[in-house]
């Protein structure tokens, strides 16, 4: 029989993915969101409730207020059109619910604003532009996320060796041409150069709760992605080093989307490090061919034994 912890932190997950995803829609209600989740609406509120210490419709109305909130402050949007995409009819209703929550009238609130998230039992909040932030259920340390990086490896590593094995042995003993369909299309070393600068950039953003929006040129020059990388670099390690002195590894960001996707920050700096260290690889081998020899094939073992 399936523990009901673990039942109820799917359950919990599973409405936080859903709760993402409807709240461009506010007209969606409890008992939508409830078939969604796949539970009936008293089972939801009590998996809710349990674990963030309110229910999901309370939940969701504070989320949205902490957005409409974010909108006051972000954009020139009327206060009737910021009441109307929180799921308010008028612009009383909306601004009795934002003075109990803030205080102070919205149209006051938005020449003299105070803080952007409101009182929340379980720490679940608005995480801008368009995300939800929940805490970590447990502090996790650094060593925790390496741990789980060499697990990955070992299990990706065992994952491999079981597709290999389908393999016929011409297959298995035939030279590899690279294949990097789905990661980076057509490489060169400029465009991998800029896929690890805006890598750095997004997910930044990401965890500072701002928007990003994708870099229009398509051949930027070296020194402009030098430029980036100086201020995308050291902000982005800046972040690692809080979380992990904060033991906030666990801490989850759910991002909406086609699906809606949850992340930790320690799977997120895990993403990141994975697919640059890819990126490293080809361009060490490649600036190798151009005559640059001096950076060991791009292999850390060196550089932090050094340290």
């Amino acid at each position: 029989m399936e523990d009901d912890g673990v039942m109820g932190t799917d359950a919990f997950d599973e409405f936080l993915g859903v709760l993402a995803g409807v709240l461009e829609d506010a007209v969606v209600d409890g008992e939508e969101v409830a078939r969604r989740v796949g539970l009936s609406r008293f089972h939801l509120d009590r998996v809710v409730a349990a674990a963030a210490g309110e229910p999901p419709a309370r939940m969701r109305r504070r989320v949205l207020l902490e957005r409409a909130a974010y909108r006051l402050l972000t954009t020139t949007w009327s206060i009737l059109d910021v009441a109307v995409e929180a799921g308010y009819g008028t612009h009383e209703s909306f601004t009795r619910a934002f003075s109990r929550a803030y205080g102070v009238a919205p149209a006051m609130w938005r020449r003299q604003p105070t803080r952007l998230q409101v009182g929340s039992p379980g720490g679940v909040h608005f995480h801008p532009p368009a995300g939800i932030r929940v805490p970590a259920r447990e502090k996790v340390s650094s060593m925790d996320v390496l741990t789980r990086m060499v697990e990955h490896h070992v299990w990706l590593a065992g994952e491999l060796m079981t597709r290999a094995a389908t393999l016929p042995d011409d297959r298995l003993d035939a030279p590899i041409e690279l294949s990097v369909e789905g990661v980076d299309d057509d490489p060169t070393v400029r465009r991998l150069l800029a896929r690890l600068v805006i890598q750095l950039e997004m997910w930044t953003a990401a965890i500072a709760g701002r928007p990003y929006e994708f870099p229009s040129a398509d051949q930027p020059s070296i020194s402009e992605l030098t430029n980036r990388l100086a201020v995308a670099g050291p902000e982005f390690l800046d972040q690692v080093r809080t979380v992990c002195a904060e033991g906030r590894l666990d801490e989850l960001i759910v991002c909406p989307g086609e699906p809606v996707e949850i992340y930790t920050f320690g799977a997120v700096i895990a993403h990141v490090l994975t697919f640059a260290a890819h990126r490293r690889t080809l361009l060490t081998g490649a600036l190798t061919d151009g005559g640059f020899t001096d950076l060991d094939s791009g292999d850390p073992i060196r550089w932090l034994s050094a340290r």
